[in-house]
Parts: C-alpha cells; sequence; structure tokens
C-alpha cells in the first residue's frame, strides 16, 4: 500500500511538471513568432495587420497574453484539477518572463546598461522566490493550493468553478501587471545611470535578502515542529527569533521592499505614477496579514503566545520590541 501511494505521488508529482512547463508555451511561441515575422518584414517592407498591431501595442499585447493564456488556460487547467495551484508558482516566473518580453520587444528604448541591471535583479528576486515556494512545497510540483483559495471554495461551494476566474487569476493579472509597470518603464526610457539607480538596486537586494533569511528562518520553525509531532512532543507555538523577533512577517516586509525598489527605478524616469501598482499590492498585503494573524489565532496551542507576541513586535517593519505593561499581560 505504501508504494502504491509513494508510486501515485510521483505520478501526480511528474504530470503536474508536465502541465506547469507546457502551459507557457502559448504566448511563448506567439512571441517569437512574431519576432521573426517582424524580423522578415523589416527586410521586405511590409507587416500583417496582426503583427502592426502587436508591434505598435507591447503593453496591450502583454496584457492580451497573459488573460488568454494564464487566466483562460491556466484557469482551464485548474478547474480540471480542483485544485488554482499553477498561479502561485508562475507568480514567481511571471516577472521574469515579462522583463525579457519588454526588454526584446522591437520598440523597447533603454539604456542597455540600467536593462541589464534590472534583468539582472529580477533573475535574483524570481530564483529566491521559486526555491522558497518549492523548498515550502517539499519539492513537489502542485502538491496543495494556496490555503486562501481552499477557504474561498468552502465558501463558495459549487459557485467556484466561476468565481475562481475572477477571484484567483484576472486579479492576479490587475496585481501582477500593476506592480511589473516599472519593468516596462525602464525599457521604454533612454536616461543614464545616475545615483537613484543605485539606490533603487540596494532597495531591491534589500528587500529580496531580507525576504531570503525570513523565509529560511520560517521554513526551519515549521520543519522543527513538523519533527516534534511526529516525536509526540509538544509544539513550539511561536517564532520569534532571528528576523523574527523585530517583525511579525519579515518576508512580506522584504518582498514590498523588492517592488517598492522598482518604483524608484520609475520614479527616475519620470514615471512615478508606477507606486500605484505597489500601493495597491501592499494594502493587499495588508489584508493577508489580517487573515493570516487570524489563522494563527485560531490554533488553540497557539493562540495565547501569539497574541502576546502580537502586542510586543512590529508588524511589517523590523523593530525593537515594546514591553507588556502590567495591564497588558493579565490579559
Amino acid at each position: 500500500m505504501a508504494s502504491s501511494s509513494s508510486n501515485n505521488t510521483h505520478g501526480k508529482n511528474l504530470r503536474n511538471a508536465v502541465v506547469a512547463l507546457l502551459a507557457p508555451l502559448p504566448s511563448i511561441f506567439f512571441y517569437l513568432s512574431f519576432l521573426r515575422h517582424y524580423s522578415a518584414a523589416a527586410e521586405a517592407g511590409s507587416l500583417s495587420p496582426l503583427w502592426t498591431w502587436c508591434y505598435h501595442h507591447p503593453l496591450l499585447l502583454a496584457n492580451t497574453l497573459f488573460f488568454l493564456n494564464v487566466n483562460v488556460l491556466f484557469w482551464l487547467i485548474g478547474v480540471l484539477q480542483s485544485s488554482h495551484w499553477m498561479i502561485d508558482l508562475y507568480w514567481t516566473m511571471i516577472p521574469l518572463l515579462l522583463i525579457h518580453y519588454f526588454s526584446t520587444h522591437p520598440l523597447a528604448q533603454c539604456n542597455s546598461w540600467r536593462s541589464r541591471l534590472v534583468i539582472l535583479l529580477t533573475w535574483v528576486w524570481s530564483i529566491r522566490l521559486t526555491h522558497s515556494y518549492f523548498r515550502r512545497e517539499k519539492w513537489q510540483w502542485g502538491a496543495r493550493e494556496d490555503w486562501r483559495f481552499s477557504d474561498m471554495h468552502q465558501q463558495y461551494g459549487q459557485k467556484w468553478w466561476w468565481i475562481s476566474f475572477f477571484a484567483v487569476y484576472l486579479a492576479q493579472q490587475v496585481f501582477l501587471m500593476g506592480i511589473c509597470l516599472p519593468l516596462y518603464v525602464v525599457h521604454s526610457k533612454d536616461k543614464q545611470l545616475n545615483i537613484w539607480d543605485l539606490l533603487a538596486s540596494l532597495v531591491c537586494l534589500t528587500g529580496v535578502t531580507i525576504a531570503y533569511f525570513a523565509d529560511t528562518q520560517l521554513h526551519n520553525f515549521v520543519t522543527r515542529n513538523e519533527r516534534l509531532k511526529k516525536l509526540g512532543q509538544d509544539l513550539v507555538p511561536n517564532l520569534d527569533e532571528g528576523l523574527w523577533q523585530y517583525s511579525r512577517h519579515p518576508n512580506y516586509f522584504g518582498e514590498q521592499l523588492w517592488w517598492w525598489g522598482l518604483v524608484i527605478f520609475a520614479w527616475n524616469l519620470g514615471c512615478g505614477w508606477c507606486f500605484v501598482g505597489a500601493l495597491v499590492n501592499s494594502l493587499c498585503l495588508a489584508y493577508v496579514t489580517i487573515l493570516v494573524e487570524e489563522r494563527m489565532l485560531k490554533q488553540q496551542y497557539r493562540a495565547e503566545a501569539y497574541k502576546n507576541y502580537r502586542k510586543r513586535t512590529s508588524v511589517w517593519i523590523p523593530w525593537f520590541k515594546t514591553s507588556l505593561t502590567g495591564k497588558e499581560k493579565e490579559t
């Protein structure tokens, strides 16, 4: 029985890996076809209406491909599998795909050094987050979907199959395309590198570094509790060591620094309005923070410890612990 279960797990893991690797190919092949036709048309002096539209509307084309390939195709796969796990994985990959799209589009005009710098930073961010995702999922593809989607599935019941299109996918397009606008701006403005590019890079790298160490400390904490649970011993109720003694969500803080660092790149190029995407994402994460903490307080073994931890520790921005008053200690 154990061997059969293991084979089923390996089979599911392999199938999900194949599905995930094949899923973005329609957009990739379409874009490569556009580049090939554009290159040929540049020599011949003619371009079909479809490819002309793709040439003149790079941002609209990116959103169209996102809608068809991610919203529609990923959603159909999620409905068939009864699990919308793939969007969580591709959150780590879509910005990387977008920046290579923006940098190679024929209309791109940019400072080549700034382009290389931001591409490199995006690769570092993506590798960090992808590693964190697979480490958390025990190196499996599609073992589970985000708990928020599972909760919404229970909430909406039989209606979830169509509500999920809007709640999981269309919403993700708004967030992802919004926060990735600086990647587009970097490849649509040509300006010499300056001190603000250095500052933006430092903010981005600081965010990635904080998020990496915070996620690693959280992973070690969860792994330790899993080991204690198998041994039948009491679980450690709360993580309040390392970065977590200064912030209740240092991983979220690091992630937000990354996106606001990209905003500095855009602001330096005269497109400060790009802050809207990062602001909406931060507000969304603030709501997620509330949901996460409510989830913590529902777990009896950790509720009391987490209440005290919440009273003493900063929510996002790392800061020194505050002392509990006598009244707070009693409550």
